[in-house]
């Protein structure tokens, strides 16, 4: 359970708050390497046709987006410790000047393999831009004050969302695919030049940095092994049963258990056990590992409803998320300010998850019928539910996590929603490859069963070429499965909003993390 501060943790004597200019032009800098991150997740997908064509290794492809999954998703608790040990200020530089290497690199790969190994570099720099960002926020805005700026922070994830596709689109047609990498160095080096000028955190006196190796080695391992599952599982190559994915899925848990040991013993643990002691931090890592789950595997097939059932572009597709996006900006910026007067902050977390489940449940109403108009307004009540969730969870653990360890709890909080949004695209992706299976061979008589197109085949153009009995069958089918996965995606969303009733109202700091006057890092 939570418990008061002790002197020890407590700071002492602050340095003088900074005034709202200057943590502006600190956030300018964080923000733009957050939203290199975020494009970066984004960006990449619009040009794979193109680097397929140039480079070849289509039977590769997949790997250009595992790979800087992969690295990104392994060090992003990694980072969250050495900004606690080293300072977040150096780790900051040394993960943006990581991630542009990386971005270099990937625009002058030669091959499919180089630009695979490119995009590992580029990953290993983007899983630290967005949590020791997070964490630096932390340090230099109380968690009282900080719902002024957490409007900026969903704005961010709004705007790459949609100008991810775009511009990744517009650069390859009418530049080069190199471009949708180089296009990171203006950014990426205007936030270097913010963080080196403008950031001055000060140090706090530790022992000798010792890293715990071992506890990094084992959760690196057991985390490329989940990674490898989510992104395997299910594929031609690797059927859910294959040995494949059973032994990556043994492999994870073997290692995940060795990890929990080694942390038990370990002098400077990457991640300390104790902190799971406290209330708030174990139910905010179970609401975003949940909430992850539920959204984001959720999410992840709206896309492929308004394309395939609607019948927008891929372009177009992106543009009709500026509802979702609208309702995520708006709760994110209204909540916060809310919180900064009244200090409160538990409501928005439980509101979230309900409005969220209700979101999640009218998108499973849908059939090939349903207007752009009202899929429209269902996911303005879906972006709502998020935009009430997501900052809020960080802000409660950042609120009660002892200050020594502000930058692994922030990182493990943030790793748990990634790893839920991880594991829910590849459960939902199995929910409606099955129930699509299943309705088809339902709808489409045998005989005429190998007209229809399957797989990377199974486009609007083709679904449309079909005779109108086949059509109309073939949509029928894509709307019912893609509104079970929503149905599916209510009930760990349910559990989310039981987890956040169970959240504790503890006062908030007055004060960042930063202490007492100390040498500048």
């Amino acid at each position: 359970m939570t418990q008061p501060p002790t002197a020890a943790e407590a700071p002492p004597a602050r340095e003088e708050e900074l005034s709202h200019r200057q943590v502006l032009v600190i956030l300018s800098g964080l923000l733009l390497g957050m939203l290199l991150a975020a494009l970066d997740q984004t960006i990449v997908s619009t040009a794979l046709v193109k680097i397929v064509g140039d480079l070849g290794g289509l039977d590769q492809i997949s790997w250009v987006v595992t790979a800087y999954l992969l690295a990104s998703t392994v060090v992003t608790p990694i980072y969250g410790k050495l900004g606690d040990l080293l300072g977040r200020r150096p780790v900051y530089i040394f993960v943006i000047a990581l991630f542009l290497l990386g971005s270099v690199l990937c625009g002058f790969a030669a091959n499919m393999t180089q630009l695979i190994a490119f995009r590992a570099v580029q990953g290993l720099g983007g899983g630290g831009l967005m949590v020791v960002a997070m964490t630096i926020v932390a340090d230099v805005v109380s968690p009282r004050d900080r719902g002024r700026y957490q409007g900026y922070f969903g704005a961010v994830f709004a705007i790459s969302s949609i100008a991810g596709p775009l511009i990744g689109g517009f650069l390859t047609d009418h530049a080069s695919w190199k471009w949708i990498f180089w296009i990171n160095l203006p950014l990426g080096l205007a936030a270097l030049a913010v963080v080196v000028v403008a950031l001055r955190l000060p140090k706090r006196p530790r022992a000798a940095v010792r890293i715990d190796w071992p506890g990094a080695v084992l959760l690196s391992g057991s985390i490329t092994c989940v990674v490898l599952v989510t992104s395997w599982g299910g594929t031609p190559d690797h059927p859910w049963g294959s040995p494949t994915i059973i032994w990556l899925s043994v492999a994870a848990v073997v290692l995940g258990a060795a990890f929990a040991a080694v942390e038990l013993r370990a002098a400077e643990p990457l991640l300390p056990l104790r902190l799971f002691r406290d209330r708030t931090f174990s139910l905010s890592s179970g609401i975003s590992f949940v909430t992850g789950f539920a959204m984001f595997g959720g999410i992840s097939f709206i896309p492929v409803f308004l394309q395939l059932v609607s019948g927008a572009s891929a372009t177009n597709s992106g543009l009709l998320l500026l509802p979702f996006m609208a309702g995520v900006l708006t709760a994110s910026m209204g909540s916060g300010r809310l919180i900064t007067r009244t200090g409160r902050y538990k409501v928005f977390p439980v509101l979230g998850t309900a409005i969220a489940s209700g979101g999640m449940a009218l998108l499973g109403t849908m059939d090939v019928g349903t207007t752009k108009l009202v899929s429209g307004l269902y996911m303005v009540v879906l972006g709502v539910g998020i935009g009430l969730v997501m900052q809020v969870t960080v802000l409660a653990v950042q609120n009660t996590a002892p200050l020594r360890d502000l930058g692994v709890a922030t990182s493990t909080v943030t790793f748990t929603r990634f790893l839920g949004a991880s594991v829910g695209v590849a459960v939902f992706g199995a929910i409606f490859n099955n129930r699509l299976a299943a309705d088809l061979a339902e709808r489409i008589p045998g005989s005429a069963a190998g007209a229809v197109p399957s797989g990377g085949r199974l486009t609007r153009e083709a679904i449309d070429g079909l005779p109108a009995p086949l059509r109309d069958g073939v949509l029928s089918a894509l709307a019912d499965s893609l509104t079970t996965v929503y149905l599916w995606a209510v009930p760990p969303l349910l559990v989310s909003f039981a987890l956040a009733l169970l959240l504790r109202e503890v006062p908030l700091r007055d004060h960042g993390g930063l202490t007492a006057p100390r040498p500048a890092e």
